[in-house]
């Protein structure tokens, strides 16, 4: 496992459980538990994402060119949660959900992108298996 624990900043607790809660359940994923300091915690596989109000009390940013993927089980859950996004404050961010090969790992990947309430630039992605790759004649997309 990469990380521990990912935390993004809000202006609006509210706004954010309405957006994450909608698309983490698109992707198999429990609803929040708020925290003694009312941030958003979701918990999955002993991994922590928590979503709140900066702790230094200055208003939340979000940054540039920075991006979170969220793994997705299937390619129908990848615009599954494209569309709860969409559906709960997000906002459109580089197009409709697509098939292509990752810069990253080199595989094909559905991916989709979007903007939460406070403008953090998310992804959810579903990895397409090797063995797929490997039984196309060994091309890759």
């Amino acid at each position: 496992m990469m990380f521990r624990h990912m935390v993004l900043g809000t202006n609006d607790v509210d706004g954010a459980r309405a957006f994450y809660d909608a698309t983490f359940a698109a992707i198999g994923l429990p609803a929040a538990e708020t925290d003694a300091g009312g941030r958003l915690v979701y918990r999955h596989g002993g991994d922590l994402f928590i979503v709140g109000r900066p702790i230094d009390g200055r208003p939340a940013t979000h940054a540039n060119g920075g991006t979170l993927g969220f793994s997705a089980p299937s390619p129908d859950a990848v615009r599954a949660w494209h569309r709860a996004g969409l559906a709960n404050g997000g906002t459109l961010c580089e197009g409709e959900p697509v098939r292509r090969v990752s810069r990253a790992t080199g595989r094909a990947a559905w991916v989709a992108y979007l903007r939460d309430p406070a403008g953090n630039k998310l992804c959810a992605a579903w990895d397409e298996p090797e063995e797929a790759r490997d039984m196309r004649s060994g091309n890759s997309l």
